[in-house]
């Protein structure tokens, strides 16, 4: 099944999945953890840039990364390889047609992934089929419903809506992080537990402000504005004043706030 990506596969998409992974390691992955000989598939792994997050915390874990797309593979070779991680092997895949056996792995992990899929529920179903009895899924998502930030603007705030509108034509749900509980429960998933994770940013957080508010999120709204300027969402001098709004929150005197949620079940 084919996945419409709404921030495209660019150069520049890859860097700022790699600092948004970076910058985030700590809050997401720090209690993602696998045992000696646990057998884990990443669904959709993309660049890679969660692999190495994951491959370096659980590094005598066996992981397995699959993704739709063969570029994205081989640049998740490449940072894996260079990481100098042995644990990974990857595969060309798609999450509706899995080529293991049935009750094959130990975990699944899902990162930034269900967010794009039309069927985030069909895919849950999916996973569930390799998953061992008592194994566990992990799913993080974020949702940009939960954004907000000082200064307000309303400009930046309808900039933000186009990329949510524009991940919904594409088929994907831009605010999937408050379904997470209920998507995974109706999929078959038990003992489901969802944390949410909030990321705060102002001035004394310097490194978050650099590597959040302008290279992850700021970024990622920016990377739409020609999608949402063709389709007539915003005129460019909004679009132009949403875009310089959210980059005005990482001045000294701004802050901004997001949350993820991170989610684990048991089959």
């Amino acid at each position: 099944m084919s996945v419409d990506y709404v921030h495209g596969y660019s150069a520049k998409e890859s860097t700022r999945l790699t600092d948004q992974a970076t910058t985030l390691t700590e809050l997401l992955h720090a209690d993602t953890l696998y045992r000696a000989g646990d057998l884990v598939l990443e669904a959709g792994c993309g660049i890679g840039a969660q692999t190495v997050i994951l491959a370096g915390n659980s590094s005598r874990a066996a992981f397995t990364s699959i993704d739709v797309s063969e570029e994205s593979l081989a640049e998740a070779r490449r940072q894996v390889r260079e990481a100098g991680f042995r644990n990974v092997t990857f595969q060309r895949a798609d999450i509706f047609d899995l080529p293991f056996p049935s009750a094959h792995f130990d975990h699944v992990f899902v990162c930034f992934v269900l967010e794009h899929m039309p069927n985030p529920a069909g895919a849950l179903q999916a996973l569930m089929r390799v998953l061992k009895p008592g194994g566990s899924i992990t799913v993080i998502e974020g949702d940009h419903g939960s954004a907000y930030f000082h200064p307000d603007s309303h400009h930046a705030r309808r900039a933000i809506g186009c990329l949510v509108d524009l991940q919904r034509q594409a088929g994907g749900d831009a605010l999937i992080g408050r379904r997470l509980y209920p998507l995974l429960v109706r999929a078959g998933y038990r003992d489901v537990k969802v944390s949410p994770r909030m990321v705060y940013v102002d001035a004394s957080r310097p490194e978050l402000v650099d590597g959040f508010t302008r290279k992850t999120f700021t970024a990622m709204v920016e990377g739409v504005g020609e999608q949402a300027l063709g389709q007539g969402l915003m005129d460019e001098a909004g679009w132009s004043a949403g875009v310089r709004d959210l980059y005005r929150t990482a001045e000294d005197d701004g802050t901004f706030c997001y949350t993820f949620f991170k989610a684990r079940g048991l089959r």
